[in-house]
């Protein structure tokens, strides 16, 4: 999940690209960094390619295992996870509503009656929560946060801001192996201090990750009004397609917002509206998107990897197999991480 964490706890960036799973084709994760992400509004790792404290896991964890969680390349497919169940996801796991009143927009009067100390049984609810939490370890260390973090939660008691940033650091270990584990975790650091932009966002992208779209977008706009900026624009997007609304990811790849982002960011908002464009068909319209972020067969950093892998995808679907083939195989070659399926896809296409 999110990197907040300092570079003192000198873990693993192997997963450093990846955000959560912005869908190519057929479910294939065809650009992931958080984030993903990693997540981009700089909350991440101070070293972080992405800016965004999202998506690597901690070296507390020595094993190198790819885990369950959505990876960039394209491992998991859409039939993974029925498209329709993914539509109602949030209320699968009894939830995901949390997110949904601001999602509708409005006043959000509703969460304002949830969150009110006065109203009748708030205590209680409180405490029934905290009791509720899952359990942190005793040797996790709150300075493995990224300072920047630290400082943002300093508005938060002592007390309350250590276990916030314990749980924060915990949905950041366990997001790769276990995202619902990771989401209990993130939920809590919000539940404690959801009046911290960074912790809204926090349980937005450990939401993503765990396929709960509707509530992932929630937090994601709440921590988007309460920290400024565009925010993680492209994990907004794909929630949208995510809860089968691919116009809504295309009309995000068109705001205001888009025109702030810095250049990977952008990348990553293509590659989600190129895929908006093949859910509806629109294949040429897909590949013209990607081909205005210019893509190379040199390319060898992460996000250039990410573009040439869904410019190839696209071009597969356009039936112009020789060429899709040869940018698959720049694409194995470049990607010496294995962030990707594209030797799979070279494999498939030379039969």
């Amino acid at each position: 999940m999110a990197d907040y964490r300092s570079d003192r706890s000198e873990h693993s960036r192997r997963n450093d690209s990846k955000r959560g799973s912005y869908r190519g084709r057929n479910g294939r994760n065809s650009h992931d960094r958080t984030e993903d992400g990693e997540h981009r509004r700089s909350q991440g790792r101070k070293d972080d390619r992405s800016g965004r404290r999202f998506g690597n896991r901690d070296d507390r964890r020595d094993d190198n295992r790819r885990g369950n969680g959505p990876r960039q390349g394209g491992e998991r497919r859409r039939d993974d996870r029925n498209r329709e169940d993914r539509r109602g996801g949030d209320n699968r796991r009894g939830q995901g509503n949390s997110g949904s009143r601001s999602q509708r927009g409005g006043s959000g009067r509703g969460y304002e009656r949830r969150s009110n100390p006065q109203r009748p049984g708030y205590r209680e609810e409180r405490i029934n929560k905290r009791i509720n939490e899952p359990d942190i370890p005793d040797d996790i260390d709150v300075r493995d946060l990224d300072p920047l973090v630290l400082q943002d939660l300093k508005v938060l008691s002592k007390q309350n801001a250590d276990a916030v940033a314990k749980h924060m650091i915990m949905a950041a270990t366990w997001m790769d192996d276990d995202p619902q584990l990771a989401l209990r975790h993130a939920r809590a650091a919000k539940d404690r201090g959801g009046r911290v932009a960074i912790t809204r966002e926090t349980n937005g992208i450990a939401a993503y990750r765990a396929g709960e779209w509707k509530e992932a977008l929630s937090e994601l706009r709440a921590a988007r009004r309460m920290g400024g900026g565009p925010g993680l624009l492209a994990v907004m997007a794909d929630c949208e397609r995510g809860l089968g609304r691919p116009l809504k990811a295309i009309e995000l790849g068109r705001s205001d917002e888009a025109a702030e982002l810095d250049s990977d960011s952008a990348v990553e908002l293509a590659i989600v509206v190129a895929g908006a464009r093949h859910d509806l068909g629109q294949h040429d319209s897909a590949l013209v998107t990607l081909e205005r972020k210019n893509p190379s067969k040199e390319a060898s950093d992460v996000t250039g990897v990410r573009l040439a892998y869904a410019y190839a995808d696209a071009l597969e679907l356009l039936g112009r197999f020789d060429e899709a083939r040869e940018w698959f195989e720049s694409v194995a070659k470049n990607d010496v991480d294995g962030y990707t399926d594209a030797e799979d896809r070279v494999s498939s296409l030379s039969k």
